[in-house]
């Protein structure tokens, strides 16, 4: 089986304490048997997937395959064009330069409701909202790239898994994918690029 769940801030991408005050998955009934393919960290929103089918991790996740997915960032500072290039182009986090992808500032800006706890807020300070496309997912990946080009990431959600969106789910909900929606998920193995260059590749 696979499953789509929306995972809330201050939830882990496993299901065993780990010490510290974010939730465990043990408490939102999943099935037995299913484990989390990639993780999100506990301070990242967003589309987790679960299943209960070892082979679907090397499938989804290896950047050899190229699988994207999709994130919003709330960052501090509108990005100029510039900044966006710099990270379709590839930046350096933690010593190594990140594959090409795709960035771009969402217009219109979603609306999506507060976060519990709210966000950092600085009064001088503006915020907005970039969609970024990756095909890799190393530790805290996104967060880093930001703040590399000067916009510190504020709020991070996962909006999507190759060609499945998440929609229509609230946070802390979770259900099991039909067969179409399992082909979206498995669909979209194609190399993300800045400006049309072909690459191969979770928060």
């Amino acid at each position: 089986m696979l499953l789509a769940f929306n995972k809330p801030y201050g939830v882990l991408s496993q299901f065993t304490p780990d010490g510290s005050p974010n939730r465990p998955l043990a408490g939102f009934g999943f099935p037995k048997g299913v484990y989390p393919i990639g993780r999100l960290d506990a301070d990242s929103e967003g589309l987790l997937l679960l299943s209960d089918e070892p082979g679907l991790n090397a499938r989804l996740l290896q950047p050899a395959h190229g699988h994207r997915r999709l994130y919003w960032a709330q960052v501090e500072r509108v990005p100029t064009a510039d900044a966006l290039a710099a990270l379709e182009k590839g930046v350096t986090v933690g010593g190594r330069l990140s594959l090409p992808c795709r960035a771009r500032l969402l217009d219109p800006q979603p609306q999506i409701a507060p976060r519990d706890p709210p966000i950092r807020f600085r009064k001088n300070v503006p915020d907005c909202w970039i969609e970024l496309e990756l095909v890799e997912g190393k530790n805290r990946q996104v967060r880093r790239m930001t703040a590399a080009v000067g916009h510190p990431t504020l709020r991070l959600m996962r909006v999507q898994i190759g060609e499945f969106r998440l929609e229509g789910l609230a946070p802390g909900k979770w259900r099991e994918l039909s067969a179409r929606e399992r082909g979206a998920v498995l669909a979209g193995s194609r190399a993300a690029s800045g400006g049309g260059r072909r690459e191969t590749a979770v928060e």
